[in-house]
Formats: structure tokens, C-alpha cells, sequence
């Protein structure tokens, strides 16, 4: 365990945000500051249960991956500072065990009692997933204010942070995924389908119409709700894509918009530095 802020700060930091369909991994070198890029990454599926052991075999898997330049001779790894995003209750547990086995540090889990640096104006914000507060922080550093932040995941989230900085809230709707998944399950002759541009909107296919449907409806759901934030606000504000199909539906879009896939895990390395 690190006997001091200043031990803490000065080790290499393992963020570890836990979502619904995927679990993302990011390494920042010792010192990195806040806009600074993970060393590394790392994406694993995420499971319905895990054991404490298999969380650190995990963790210790995905270290050995992308830290070989901090080992500190033979195969031994140097003590590491963990951060845990976690949407997914019944496996929090597991990782804050697997982490502390495996990084050899007691991790920081994102959640009531750890500073933000946020001003909030959130009714609840015990509330507000620990995804969401990191995509709002790194969004404000990177970006300035005032920003939106799309985060297409298993949910289509979008974070507003207003011209003072503030964390105003956000929209939280199914992602295109969940909808593609929803469709296949619900009505027993359609397929699963790539999720990709299809040539036209008007399918000349069941599969190309349940392109059309999922790729083009969400196109519009975004860009009609990213305007509705704007007329709320009063103003337009940067408009920033990240998650999985972000770099896809980026070019799609009427706003222009910037694509930042390390965003989640730029802001829970913030979360770290502000709390150690």
C-alpha cells in the first residue's frame, strides 16, 4: 500500500471501467496528467458472474499485456494504482477484490465519497453511473465547456456540462445494440444484423430495412436530441462521441462532432489524481 499522496500519484494507474456488454482497461504511465492518453488498452467481454480470483487473473492478464515496461525484473509487476467504474452491482465486489489482489494497492471505486471536481446540478447525485461522471470530467478537461458527450454503449448516454462548467445532467435512452437485440428476440422472423450503413434508407431487404431502422433511427434520435440539449441550453456546445460505434456514426451525423475512445478511461484516471 502507498504510505503517501505523493507514492500514490507517482505509481502507474490501472483504470478499469466495467459496462454491461464490454469491460475496457487502461494504462497511464506514472505522473500522466489529465488529458494525457492510457499507455494502453484493453477490451474483454463482460461476464454475468465472476469470482474475486478470476477478476485478478483477469486484471493480471491485461497487465502483463500492457505493462512489460514497468515490470521490475523477472516477471514481477511494481505496485499499480487501480480505479473501478462498475455499472454492473453483482460483479463490483469481485473486481475491487481482483484489483487489489492483482495491483497490489487498495482500488478507488468510483461512487459516493470520491471527489469529482464537478459542480452538479442533479437532484440525486448518488444517482448519476460512475461512466457517466467519468465521460462528463474527461469531456470538460479535453474539450472545455460548454460540451456534450455521447456515449453509445449497451445505453445511448449524452452528459451536458453548461458554459460554467457545471454537470447539468444528461439523456439515458437504449443503445442501438439493445434495439437490434430487442428486434430478433421480440419478432420471431427477423435476424440479427450487422449494424452498419446501409446503402439507402428505403430497404430493399428485411436486413437492409432493419439497417435502415437501426442506423439511420439512431442518427436522427442523436442528432434531434443533441439539438434539443442546444435549445435548452441556449447556445451550441462541442460535441464529443465516444463508446463502441462512436467513429462509425461520427460521419453520419448533421453536428459535427470529435471521436474520443479513451474518453471514459482519461476521466476515471482524472478521478485518481483528484483523490489521491
Amino acid at each position: 500500500m502507498p504510505s503517501s499522496n505523493t507514492q500514490a500519484h507517482a505509481l502507474p494507474v490501472l483504470a478499469v471501467d466495467v459496462g454491461n456488454t464490454s469491460t475496457n482497461f487502461g494504462l497511464f504511465a506514472a505522473g500522466a496528467g489529465e488529458k494525457d492518453e492510457p499507455i494502453g488498452t484493453w477490451e474483454l467481454t463482460t461476464p454475468q458472474r465472476l469470482t474475486a480470483d478470476e477478476a485478478r487473473m483477469q486484471a493480471t492478464q491485461v497487465l502483463r499485456m500492457l505493462a512489460c515496461d514497468l515490470k521490475q525484473g523477472g516477471s514481477a509487476l511494481p505496485e499499480i494504482g487501480a480505479i473501478l467504474s462498475c455499472v454492473v452491482p453483482q460483479l463490483n465486489d469481485a473486481w475491487k477484490a481482483g484489483l487489489a489482489a492483482a495491483c497490489k494497492t487498495r482500488p478507488s471505486v468510483v461512487g459516493p465519497g470520491l471527489k469529482t471536481g464537478l459542480k452538479m446540478h442533479y437532484r440525486d447525485p448518488a444517482e448519476i453511473g460512475p461512466d457517466r461522471i467519468a465521460d462528463a470530467l474527461a469531456a470538460r478537461a479535453t474539450y472545455g465547456a460548454p460540451t456534450v458527450a455521447v456515449d453509445f454503449g449497451t445505453t445511448m448516454n449524452i452528459e451536458v456540462i453548461d458554459r460554467e462548467g457545471t454537470f447539468l445532467g444528461g439523456i439515458i435512452a437504449p443503445g442501438i445494440m439493445l434495439g437490434a437485440q430487442a428486434l430478433h428476440l421480440a419478432a420471431a422472423r427477423l435476424p440479427i444484423v450487422e449494424l452498419r450503413e446501409p446503402k439507402s434508407v428505403i430497404g430493399r431487404s428485411t436486413r437492409e430495412a432493419m439497417q435502415s431502422g437501426l442506423v439511420f433511427g439512431e442518427i436522427e434520435r442523436v442528432d434531434g436530441l443533441i439539438d434539443r440539449v442546444f435549445d435548452e441550453l441556449g447556445e451550441k456546445a462541442t460535441v464529443v462521441l465516444t463508446g463502441s460505434l462512436a467513429a462509425q456514426m461520427a460521419p453520419l451525423l448533421a453536428h459535427e462532432a470529435h471521436v474520443d475512445q479513451t474518453l471514459t478511461l482519461r476521466g476515471l484516471h482524472q478521478l485518481y489524481a483528484r483523490n489521491m
